[in-house]
């Protein structure tokens, strides 16, 4: 079971267009195959063709950690943000050689370093299998719904990939479960890390400049694909192109945005606002807490927690903006007009019904299982592979029909390469993460809860965190190997102590998705399908669906926006960042900025914004102009952008971008890579 978790991003808006109604100018998050070329084409007197949209396609790449990416050279050579590859350095680091603090140039391709867990993917096919799916459920409801749709996917999608080595295949569900489209893969499981700036160029301003501009961060970074231990060729790729971008050009971002509520209805809404979003603020802002304390500890725990505590801030920030944001009276009353709009131009139309009441019933239906379903799942690397470990080996025995998501076919193979790529497991932060998840669950649902006592026994979060983590070899991977392969028996026969709590822990968490499946999932997917039919018959189909962590394309333009009765600019400078500087963390400056300041252009564009629609997942997008070629990758929204989780505001939503002008320089000057220049460069 994997806890139900909101992604990137979210916060206050003023004047959002509501999905429920089609799309308002540069608003969207298109499907390739429902890009709306007409509507660009009246909006700008240009529109990209069918040519256009399939070369950039063909150059787009989603990485299974949840980042999006480019091909940018005929060899293989991938665009991202330096915070994607974040975790890639910190797991080729150690306590001499730090390469997450002071940045990484391979000065050969013998020198790159695999990224554990990582996995390239670029979709080449997209097939509409709503129809084939919807038979599939038929009358079916609750639970039953649920199985019949997942053993579908399941057979779609192993007919659909027989060659597992290097495709996959993915049925998405969009619009809640309206649509069903198969998305096809080629995909690269041997991604490794090429060039990255030292942290703190990337992280200039950390958390106070997060979702802000203007902007001086340097958060791009290249890896590569390999295959069969060579560069993989890729004549499908972007054109580098290391120029500025010019104020009011037309730019498009293509990427994988994560997670949008857009189509969300109100009783979904409050659910968020009043029950998940704030045990997500208070559960997080305890786990910041205590991460920071230990990371004091000593110098090897600062060194081990700096990218667990990045990415924990960085979700915070996320969580309280879209609370801000539901807590919006103006907001809210903005939402609860578009869905009565929906309602009013839909009433009476055949088969539709009230899908809203029936929304509303699954959604309390559900709110008093969320606790029991959230907190039964307990955090932590180790425990993560033990849960694998167990559900794997049930799941693997069954036909593929009958499997959890996760376990099909499929998935298998990604599963698997998560499982068993070696990284490093640090055991100090591993229980602290335990401690905190079980110390959570305690309190939220009560000394004297069924599932307290499952989880804790007769110990304290802490005792039985500690014996955990000291008491595992999890942190192998041939021990983890040995286990995978050995299947059922070897589950089974282990007594490795986070095996058995991971067995301890399944019957239960198979009973709780169980009992979700059959009093919110399958109803929710039913009254989706039935809004879905609502939307299409009152604004037609030329709307877009909720982000999916599928590939998207959006266009918008190079603009600043007002703030406070003043213009912000599009852009900011490299020379802005030294005047920007202030000595002490987080503007300190980047030691290789320190060093060669003479040297470096400091008239160069370094981060630009555009009102291209993104929301989280979308990290690492390429930033396109009209002639195909990448002018920047996508990192960040600013602050009115975190309202993108349920709406989209022209004025002021902007996405923040550091631009290729900057990267060129940073490659030639900054943290040189003469290679990649010339890599880059090659036609």
């Amino acid at each position: 079971m994997t806890t139900r978790s909101l992604t990137l991003l979210a916060g206050t808006a003023l004047s959002l267009a509501l999905n429920s109604a089609p799309a308002a100018a540069e608003e969207g998050m298109w499907t390739f195959d429902g890009f709306p070329r007409a509507k660009v084409q009246a909006e700008y007197g240009w529109a990209p063709d069918g040519a256009w949209l399939d070369k950039v396609r063909n150059s787009a790449v989603r990485l299974t950690g949840g980042c999006s990416a480019s091909f940018v050279s005929g060899s293989g050579l991938i665009l991202t943000n330096h915070h994607c590859v974040a975790s890639c350095l910190f797991d080729n680091s150690t306590s001499g050689n730090d390469l997450l603090d002071k940045g990484f140039v391979a000065a050969s391709l013998p020198d790159e370093k695999k990224c554990p867990g990582q996995q390239a993917e670029v979709v080449t096919k997209i097939t509409d299998v709503t129809g084939d799916i919807k038979r599939a459920i038929g009358a079916s409801t609750g639970e039953a719904l649920i199985k019949a749709r997942d053993a579908r996917i399941a057979e779609i999608e192993a007919a659909g990939c027989t060659d597992r080595e290097k495709t996959r295949c993915q049925v998405v569900t969009l619009f809640g479960g309206g649509q069903y489209k198969l998305y096809t893969y080629r995909k690269y499981s041997d991604v490794r890390l090429v060039w990255a700036p030292e942290d703190r160029a990337a992280t200039f301003g950390g958390d106070p400049d997060n979702f802000n501009f203007p902007r001086y961060s340097l958060d791009g970074a290249f890896l590569r694909a390999y295959e069969d231990g060579k560069p993989v060729r890729t004549p499908n790729h972007l054109k580098w192109n290391p120029r500025a971008p010019k104020e009011g050009e037309m730019t498009f971002v293509v990427g994988n945005p994560g997670s949008t509520a857009r189509l969300y209805t109100a009783s979904q809404l409050a659910f968020e606002r009043e029950v998940r979003l704030p045990v997500t603020v208070a559960t997080y802002s305890e786990l910041r807490g205590r991460l920071i304390r230990a990371m004091k500890e000593s110098p090897e725990h600062e060194r081990e927690g700096l990218d667990a505590l990045n990415g924990i801030e960085n979700s915070l920030k996320v969580y309280i903006g879209r609370t801000k944001a539901l807590n919006d009276q103006t907001f809210a009353a903005r939402l609860a007009k578009a869905e009565t709009d929906l309602k009013t131009k839909s009433a009476g139309m055949a088969g539709i019904g009230d899908p809203w009441s029936e929304m509303d019933k699954a959604v309390q239906a559900y709110r008093p299982l969320f606790l029991a379903y959230r907190f039964t799942d307990p955090a932590g690397e180790l425990y993560g592979y033990a849960q694998t470990l167990v559900m794997a080996a049930a799941e693997r025995a069954k036909p593929n029909a009958e499997r959890l998501p996760g376990y099909t076919e499929s998935a298998l193979p990604l599963t698997e390469k998560r499982l068993l790529d070696s990284a490093p497991v640090y055991p100090w932060l591993d229980e602290l993460r335990l401690e905190w998840s079980l110390s959570k669950a305690r309190e939220y649902l009560g000394a004297d809860d069924p599932d307290t006592k499952l989880l804790l026994g007769r110990e304290s979060p802490e005792e039985l965190a500690q014996r955990l983590v000291s008491g595992t070899k999890l942190a192998e991977p041939v021990v983890r190997k040995q286990l995978w392969e050995g299947g059922q028996a070897a589950i089974e026969a282990s007594d490795d102590p986070m095996i058995v709590y991971a067995r301890k822990l399944e019957a239960r968490q198979r009973e709780l998705e169980k009992q979700v499946d059959e009093a919110y999932s399958g109803p929710a997917t039913a009254a989706a399908a039935k809004l879905t039919e609502a939307r299409f018959a009152a604004f037609g189909d030329t709307i877009y669906p909720d982000a999916t962590f599928t590939l998207r394309i959006s266009y918008g333009k190079v603009v600043g926006w007002p703030e406070r009765g003043a213009q912000v600019p599009y852009r900011t400078t490299l020379g802005g960042t030294f005047e920007r500087a202030t000595g002490s963390p987080p503007f300190d400056l980047a030691r290789a900025f320190a060093a060669k300041e003479q040297q470096i252009d400091k008239s160069v564009t370094y981060d630009f914004v555009t009102t291209n629609d993104i929301i989280g997942g979308n990290s690492g997008s390429p930033v396109i102009d009209r002639a195909g070629t990448v002018i920047g990758a996508a990192f960040d929204g600013n602050i009115h952008s975190m309202g993108g989780n349920y709406g989209y505001d022209p004025v002021l939503n902007r996405t923040v971008i550091v631009s290729t002008a900057a990267l060129q320089e940073a490659l030639e000057t900054i943290y040189p890579s003469p290679r990649l220049v010339k890599e880059l460069a090659a036609k």
